[in-house]
This record gives structure tokens, sequence and C-alpha cells, in this order.
């Protein structure tokens, strides 16, 4: 039988932007931290469950899209570290 595929645009906006921002070595694991430390779960369980999210198996809460965006535009807003070896000399 075939089953249409739903029609979600902004979620599959959010997928794809979101990929490339998880794309950035460590950064999935930093926000899976991050949602550990301010909800019930490990970073190991966080980590599979934003996996999950990335490959459109779950479709979670608005609530969640918002922390993952929060926690991702606080992180690419940093500045970036600067070189220690500068100061060697």
């Amino acid at each position: 039988m075939f089953t249409p595929k739903i029609d979600r645009p902004y979620f599959d906006a959010w997928l794809r932007r979101t990929g490339r921002q998880f794309a950035v070595s460590g950064r999935l694991t930093e926000t899976a931290m991050a949602l550990a430390a301010a909800e019930d779960g490990s970073v190991d369980e966080w980590r599979t469950r934003l996996r999950v999210i990335l490959e459109g198996h779950e479709v979670p809460s608005l609530d969640l899209l918002t922390r993952i965006d929060a926690l991702l535009t606080t992180k690419s807003k940093m500045p970036p570290a600067k070189n220690s070896q500068e100061f060697l000399f």
C-alpha cells in the first residue's frame, strides 16, 4: 500500500540547517551534554535521540526544537579561541 509522505516543510528545513550545524566536530556531543544537564537522561541517551531526530524518525516537540536552536546559536556566536602558542614568545 502506498503511504504519502507527510508535508512538513518547516521541519525539513530545520533538519537540513541543524544537520549542517551538527556536522561540526563535537557539536552534537556538546548539545547532548547541555540537554542531559537540563533534562532527564544521560549524554549517550541524548546523543542517540538527537541522531534519531536528525534522521527524521522522530518529530520532537516545539519546545525541544527551540532549546536545540538556542544551544546551537549560543555555540556559533562564541568568539573563536585564541591560539595559545602566540603567547609563548
